[in-house]
């Protein structure tokens, strides 16, 4: 056993307060001092609470419970964590920047915009998600071309109808025959004095009398079986042509060399829209006849249709001649249609 070694030091002691006051208060104080070296004032000024609150949780091996100036105890503060993708926890202090939480520093500092655009930024962090298919956008209407004019649209249309094998419609198809009379000087110039309009099927549409502007001279009876009786109640010539051009208006036109019709109604109708059977060389070969000849309506009348017209003094029937015009063009519609849709005239 070695040897112990007391240094011990045998100066006085320090004399001690004497306490102030009366006996009671150095009573207390004395009291007060042998509590606190006891420890007993400190358990006596703490509230410990026997039934622990339900949302606290145990403290852990290590960690000490804080108490607050009131006597509460409050449980140590843990740090929040996260885990990871790769398994490790991370800190989620307040203090900690998440990273995709946090807007990237803007690069334009100084303008109004990188200060501001924080919503931008943070946008741009969270997972895009794909947007749903585009719906398929209406088509916006097209315009209607600009309709052409009926004496345009007359050609194509009767082209397509003969090519496909059919005939004209009826309202589409007239025939005019007119019966002239003698004024001007000694009767030469032939003014118009009866028009007489036919349908595709022969019915009549238009039949009048007409009264020409100027004194008839020669009423030509024998050829166009006008007399004088019939101009009592016949119509102004003004009023009958705009009477027929109504009519005639974007149809086509059949006649019996017809420039003669026209010429007496001071009208010029376009040529696609005009038949002339006088110039048709199918008619002249069905009837025997040289192709390039002018054959008169009563010559193609009975060799081709059977019957005489034009008969007799009492002269020509314009109704009777516009239906035979009408009949004589059935003949040869389809064959001269589809000739006249290769060669079209020029108006």
């Amino acid at each position: 056993m070695s040897a112990l070694l007391l240094n011990l030091d045998f100066a006085e002691c320090p004399p001690k307060k004497s306490l102030e006051g009366n006996a009671k208060h150095r009573n207390f104080v004395r009291r007060r001092r042998f509590l606190e070296q006891r420890g007993f004032l400190n358990k006596k000024n703490q509230r410990p609470s026997k039934v622990p609150k339900p949302h606290s949780e145990p403290t852990k091996k290590g960690e000490t419970p804080r108490v607050d100036g009131t006597g509460k105890i409050h449980p140590p503060q843990r740090k929040k964590t996260a885990a990871s993708s790769d398994g490790s926890e991370q800190s989620l202090d307040k203090k900690a920047a998440v990273s995709w939480l946090t807007p990237a520093p803007s690069k334009k500092t100084d303008s109004v915009v990188g200060k501001v655009d924080l919503l931008g930024e943070f946008q741009s962090d969270l997972p895009k998600i794909k947007s749903p298919p585009a719906r398929s956008q209406k088509k916006p209407l097209q315009k209607k071309p600009p309709q052409k004019s009926a004496a345009q649209n007359a050609p194509q249309a009767h082209s397509d109808s003969v090519r496909s094998g059919a005939s004209q419609k009826p309202g589409k198809m007239v025939a005019i025959d007119c019966e002239m009379v003698g004024t001007g000087p000694k009767g030469h110039v032939s003014s118009l004095a009866r028009c007489s309009i036919i349908n595709y099927d022969g019915d009549v549409l238009y039949d009048e009398y007409v009264l020409p502007p100027c004194p008839i001279v020669d009423y030509r009876t024998r050829w166009s079986g006008i007399r004088k009786h019939h101009m009592l109640k016949a119509t102004p010539f003004k009023t009958a042509r705009s009477q027929i051009l109504k009519i005639l208006s974007g149809k086509v036109v059949v006649g019996h060399a017809i420039h003669n019709d026209f010429k007496a109604l001071q009208y010029f109708h376009p040529k696609p829209l005009t038949r002339d059977t006088s110039q048709i060389p199918l008619l002249n070969r069905k009837a025997s006849c040289p192709e390039n000849a002018t054959m008169s309506l009563k010559t193609l009348t009975k060799k081709l249709l059977g019957r005489d017209i034009q008969a007799g003094k009492s002269g020509h029937s314009s109704v009777e001649d516009a239906q035979a015009t009408m009949e004589l063009y059935k003949l040869v519609e389809v064959e001269w249609e589809h000739h006249l849709a290769q060669n079209p005239p020029k108006n």
